[in-house]
């Protein structure tokens, strides 16, 4: 049997837009948290051979992110693209993203990022494991496939925890597991050239429409705004005893100190 490995990934926003969130070409880009998931596939594959699923929900701006993920070194994109998903939350989304790993059966491991750039949830990876109803280990840093088995380790309240784990499975890769390589320029010619993205509509989910998209979501993103830094960073230099000279003289202009 060839591994199937399904990677989830996302276009992210790159800057707070006004009013409503429309992802375009030029506010996007592939969510790094999910280039590490691709590059954990991509060095599972090289050990075990099979083949490699991206697999993103959005609209057709999107396919730009799936041709890098092609030019990386997945064999297939599959994108979830219809207005009936324009709105979704991470619970409409992971219902989507569920429905869609259904049609690209069988499969073997599914790997997310611990979360995304812009929204910063790190709610999709397990909700899309309780959907499919398939073991799940978060913020995976290291992972050895042995004897049709998956041994993972990660590291929670400062104690390293091992698992074994039987497919199908889901795994969340935390960002500083591995380094994702870097594309070469013919990679991307390549992909952007011959790199086929295919979709998929509603209609060939197993879902109704208010299972999806606004109409499915439980909760809404009213706005996004940038982050008003109103702290600035001060370097002092000098000897021990003249920094804390300096601090306490700043202090107690400020009236830190009396």
């Amino acid at each position: 049997m060839t591994f199937h490995t399904i990677v989830c990934i996302k276009a992210v926003v790159t800057h707070a837009p006004k009013g409503r969130i429309v992802r375009a070409a030029d506010n996007s880009c592939f969510n790094p948290f999910d280039r590490v998931a691709l590059e954990a596939a991509l060095q599972l594959k090289a050990r075990t051979g099979g083949r490699i699923t991206v697999l993103s929900m959005g609209p057709s701006t999107c396919e730009a992110v799936m041709s890098e993920a092609l030019a990386m070194g997945a064999d297939r994109a599959v994108l979830a693209c219809d207005p009936a998903f324009a709105g979704a939350d991470t619970l409409a989304t992971s219902t989507t993203l569920a429905a869609a790993i259904e049609t690209l059966v069988p499969y073997d491991l599914v790997l997310f990022g611990t979360r995304t750039a812009d929204s910063d949830t790190g709610q999709v990876g397990p909700q899309t494991a309780v959907a499919l109803n398939i073991p799940l280990v978060t913020g995976v840093h290291q992972l050895v496939y042995a004897d049709n088995q998956l041994e993972v380790q990660r590291t929670m309240d400062h104690l390293v925890e091992s698992f074994e784990v039987d497919f199908p499975a889901a795994l969340t890769i935390r960002p500083e597991a591995l380094q994702p390589r870097d594309i070469g320029l013919g990679g991307l010619a390549e992909a952007f050239d011959d790199g086929q993205v295919e979709r998929l509509r509603l209609a060939d989910l197993a879902l109704s429409s208010d299972q999806v998209g606004e109409a499915g979501s439980p909760t809404r993103v009213v706005s996004m705004r940038p982050l008003r830094q109103d702290r600035q960073g001060q370097f002092l230099e000098g000897e021990p005893t003249d920094l804390a000279d300096q601090l306490i003289h700043q202090w107690m202009e400020k009236g830190l100190l009396d």
